[in-house]
């Protein structure tokens, strides 16, 4: 129970949450290895997913996994829209109540966007 005048999360209020978020992997990935791009690219997905969803539990959908090897190890796309949804674990002895799934949002330009909450998850 939050104290008078502290901030809930909207994490506690709402368990199964889904964003959109915008990754810039461009700066992220910048002055890498070409060989570690990649591969650092999809670390960098799943280190902003735990944070901003308090899981450590991330899995990556395969289309998001084929879009960011898309161009090859060293030539990763300069952004991504993805869709960051916190569901509850099916496995009774999981260590954790909750896992996050990371998915690509196509979208034809990242112009104007900002990270919004989904409403009516499918």
């Amino acid at each position: 129970m939050p104290k008078e005048g502290e901030r809930t999360s909207a994490i506690k209020e709402n368990p199964e949450l889904s964003r959109d978020v915008t990754v810039n992997l461009h700066k992220r990935v910048h002055r890498v290895t070409f060989k570690k791009k990649a591969p650092r690219a999809v670390r960098v997905i799943k280190a902003l997913a735990s944070k901003q969803m308090f899981t450590s539990d991330v899995r990556i959908t395969p289309a998001l996994n084929k879009f960011i090897w898309s161009k090859g190890v060293r030539n990763i796309p300069t952004r991504v829209r993805v869709r960051l949804s916190r569901k509850r674990n099916e496995d009774e002895e999981a260590k954790e109540k909750f896992y996050t799934l990371v998915d690509h949002v196509e979208v034809p330009t990242f112009k104007g966007l900002a990270t919004s909450v989904v409403e009516g998850d499918e």
